[in-house]
């Protein structure tokens, strides 16, 4: 029997090549890439895999039908014909979240909340009970997308945004999600074959996705709770079944990784995420300005920063502090390959180095850049000769 079925992983800007590839190791099939997302198809224990394996999806969801609308009326009776009782007792709870890119529907909210009468209607014509809305905890989340006329019922398998991953209780100020580090950490080639360096580590977000990429574990292991725990057909030994093979698959790691951050209290925290997220044993953090180190040894080395920008750039200088980063990789990081994200893309031009390659991510609503500085032994001339 074919128990198969859609899915959709929601992921960032620039991010949809890496979740398909992802998706395939991982054994999705049909796998078809959109904007900000990817569908494939895969069976139920197949979507508890994808929750706890994908390190760059934000969401999971199982669309369950599509249909097209013309008005707010015409929206909610099709949602109410909708078999809910398959997914839903008349006592569980429900929350509804809408997303609308259209020009006949253009209030999301007004969506969820249309959306949530019928489910609601429908369950106490028939049963005399209804369930309840609870926004934190639902036994059932569903997710309304309308494009155009086109509008797509799914339920939400993940629940809560899959780049918290539960290590983090510690942040600073504007913290670098989980789901963008993985993705940056993936698209500079970062394999795990040598030194990894995070020189402005703030809480230790970078540090930690590089860490379980380079062993290959799961990025999700950490969660208390996915929404597909609260689903009438949860099988807990199936996804006990599928964590195990998954932690079968991590691998031996033999470099280090360092972070570096001039602020203690970014120290502190980002030693207690590493800590909580098992990691201490691949992981060094210490109290150091990264304008006044050198690195050790000559071995080839990776490194990956955020450096502070928005809040966290008040009191700089921007175009001095761009600059020491420049002079820093040039004087004291011989034989690395730097990589460094920014939204700041007037403040690239104080590096005084040429990247050689620059991404175009979205850190939360700002544009950025991810750039590669190549600094090689001795002069790039000698290098080629």
């Amino acid at each position: 029997m074919d128990n198969n079925f859609k899915m959709v992983a929601k992921t960032l800007y620039g991010f949809e090549d890496l979740l398909a590839k992802e998706l395939l190791q991982l054994g999705a099939q049909d796998v078809k890439k959109g904007v900000r997302n990817v569908s494939f198809v895969g069976d139920k224990g197949f979507m508890y895999k994808a929750n706890l394996g994908l390190r760059t999806a934000i969401k999971i969801l199982k669309p369950i039908k599509t249909f097209r609308i013309f008005n707010e009326k015409d929206l909610y009776n099709k949602v109410y014909k909708i078999n809910w009782e398959e997914y839903l007792k008349p006592e569980g709870s429900l929350a509804v979240d809408a997303t609308v890119h259209s020009q006949i529907f253009k209030h999301s909210k007004f969506i969820a909340l249309k959306t949530k009468d019928a489910v609601v209607d429908r369950f106490r014509d028939n049963t005399g009970n209804r369930p309840n809305v609870d926004l934190r905890f639902p036994d059932l989340k569903i997710n309304v997308h309308i494009d155009k006329q086109l509008c797509t019922i799914s339920l939400d398998t993940s629940g809560e945004s899959l780049h918290r991953r539960g290590y983090k209780t510690a942040t600073n100020i504007a913290p670098i999600s989980e789901v963008l580090a993985a993705g940056m950490i993936m698209l500079t080639g970062w394999d795990g074959q040598s030194d990894f360096i995070d020189p402005m580590c703030g809480s230790g977000t970078i540090l930690a996705e590089a860490a379980m990429i380079a062993c290959n574990i799961p990025p999700n292991l950490m969660r208390k709770e996915f929404a597909f725990e609260r689903w009438q057909d949860w099988d807990v030994d199936l996804f006990e079944k599928i964590e195990e093979s998954l932690l079968k698959k991590t691998r031996d790691f033999h470099h280090k990784i360092l972070g570096y951050d001039k602020s203690p209290s970014a120290v502190r925290k980002a030693k207690e995420n590493v800590k909580n997220a098992h990691l201490d044993e691949f992981i060094s953090v210490k109290h150091e300005d990264f304008f006044k180190t050198q690195r050790a040894g000559t071995e080839k080395l990776h490194m990956v920063f955020n450096p502070p920008y928005g809040e966290r750039l008040e009191r700089l200088n921007v175009p001095e502090f761009y600059g020491q980063i420049g002079t820093t990789l040039k004087h004291g990081y011989p034989n690395t390959n730097a990589w460094l994200i920014t939204s700041n893309l007037e403040a690239l031009k104080h590096v005084g180095l040429r990247p050689s390659r620059k991404i175009k991510l979205f850190n939360a609503k700002l544009e950025s850049r991810l750039v590669k500085y190549e600094m090689y032994e001795g002069s790039k001339k000698a290098k080629k000769q």
